[in-house]
């Protein structure tokens, strides 16, 4: 039940709002009694008051003696719920007008007797006579005509306060549990209306899988939080859908790719093994052919897992310091081998002194895919360049050839993997270096970016291609 985030969010809500409520309930409380109690010795003081007063005015004034002057004022002024009592100045009890319950107003020890002014205190339940706890006011009379005074006492108990005060935290009881009652019940249904959403994306991301990836989650508000989660999960199932897409794009690729080599090699094996007698000459032209065959899918089957492991993040980009500069040397020259079977030239400039910070294997096949492919797509008698620029914060290195361009509507996805422009041009001048699958390019591409560089057509028409390679000079791994 508590795993629900409906009833966690409700339990929340009315655990906050009980907080709340219960501090609230709790200071009105307070407020209250002291209300309450401040009301309660505002009456008492006033009570004693006009009886103390009166008392002077019977005896000084109207002459009566002391007795019937206390009995006449407490019959006066004292009300019901109290108990008062005169004593003389010796303690002793002149007149006495009980409480309801028969409560007695006796005298306290005689140091808590004031002077002059009234003075209130609190008699627990238990002492003297009271079974309640009672509010005292205790006060000195002088009468100055005849130098006597008297002890005025009169009690009150706290039983109508603490009715009052017990009715008010029933009330507050009921009414925070009513509220609380009725705010689970709301937040419940709040919740529940909130997250409706996010049962409904439940249910939809429950039903997409990987035949089904272009179906996305319903976007009710995309502005709020969970407008911006489905957002972000379509976005995720976009690259989702890219992903699966890429790889089945790439396994039927490559299906066909290796499917080429194994029916050439099929095709040799099957014609020469026909022929019941063959001489060793055709044997070698047979085996000659299963070889090179064999060879593309090996550079095939290379080039994709250096790709596969190039996108898993296996495949580690090894940093070390060496000359840029004497690499470009070193795969020019293993170039022109390639180029002198096409009768193509190859040239390459005076390199100035280029240090890098590198993985100068990784490097080397780049320059060399790249070659390649300007080899490849190079007619007999062309001519396939390097050009190398220095700059404060980059190297830039330029290869061009003179072919016959690469069309414009093709120069977008020159750099997809399995992608040619002329597929028979590239099956047929595959090289010991690239498989003329289509795949040269990507892993060039993805090379100079694990340098943080980049790479890109500069430009390509009728007189040739030139790729541009931009390399940081203060390469960090």
């Amino acid at each position: 039940m508590f795993d629900s985030v409906r009833t966690r969010l409700m339990l929340w809500y009315v655990g906050v709002l009980a907080l709340v409520l219960i501090a609230f309930s709790i200071t009105v409380y307070a407020l209250l009694a002291a209300i309450l109690y401040d009301s309660l010795d505002t009456e008492l003081g006033a009570t004693i008051n006009e009886t103390s007063l009166s008392l002077v005015h019977e005896i000084a004034v109207e002459g009566k003696g002391g007795r019937d002057a206390a009995a006449s004022v407490l019959d006066e002024h004292i009300a019901p719920r109290q108990a008062a009592a005169i004593f003389d100045s010796e303690g002793n009890l002149i007149a006495e007008d009980t409480a309801q319950g028969g409560i007695h107003a006796t005298l306290p020890s005689m140091n808590l007797v004031p002077q002059s002014d009234a003075e209130l205190y609190t008699l627990p339940s238990g002492q003297g006579n009271s079974v309640t706890s009672r509010r005292v006011a205790i006060r000195r009379v002088n009468i100055p005509a005849t130098n006597n005074s008297y002890i005025v006492v009169i009690s009150q108990p706290f039983d109508r306060v603490n009715r009052e005060l017990r009715l008010f935290r029933i009330i507050l009881a009921l009414a925070v549990l009513a509220a609380l009652v009725l705010t689970g019940a709301g937040g419940w249904f709040l919740a529940r209306r909130s997250l409706a959403p996010v049962v409904e994306m439940t249910e939809r991301a429950h039903r997409i899988s990987a035949e089904n990836l272009e179906q996305r989650l319903p976007l009710t508000n995309p502005h709020d939080e969970l407008g911006h989660l489905a957002a972000t999960f379509n976005e995720l199932l976009a690259r989702l859908d890219d992903a699966f897409g890429q790889q089945r794009r790439f396994m039927a690729d490559a299906s066909h790719e290796l499917r080429t080599p194994l029916s050439v090699m099929r095709t040799a094996t099957g014609v020469t093994l026909e022929k019941g007698e063959r001489n060793e000459s055709e044997y070698r032209e047979a085996l000659q052919i299963i070889d090179e065959q064999a060879r593309r899918l090996t550079r095939i089957v290379e080039d994709m897992f250096t790709l596969a492991r190039a996108d898993s993040g296996r495949r580690a980009v090894n940093f070390h310091d060496f000359r840029l500069d004497e690499l470009i040397y070193e795969v020019m020259r293993a170039a022109e081998v390639l180029a002198g079977r096409k009768g193509i030239r190859i040239d390459v400039g005076k390199l100035p002194l280029m240090p890098y910070h590198g993985d100068e294997g990784l490097l080397r096949q780049m320059l060399m895919n790249l070659l390649d492919n300007a080899i490849k797509h190079t007619s007999s008698g062309g001519l396939v360049s390097l050009q190398t620029e220095t700059h404060p914060t980059r190297y830039t290195i330029i290869v061009i050839d003179t072919g016959t361009g690469i069309p414009t509507e093709a120069q977008s996805r020159i750099f997809d993997r399995f992608y040619r422009v002329d597929k028979a041009r590239s099956r047929a001048y595959a090289t010991e270096i690239g498989s003329g699958a289509g795949l040269g390019l990507s892993i060039a591409l993805w090379i100079v970016e694990a340098h943080h560089g980049r790479l890109e057509l500069q430009r390509s028409d009728q007189t040739g291609s030139a790729f541009a390679i931009f390399l940081p000079v203060n390469n960090s791994h």
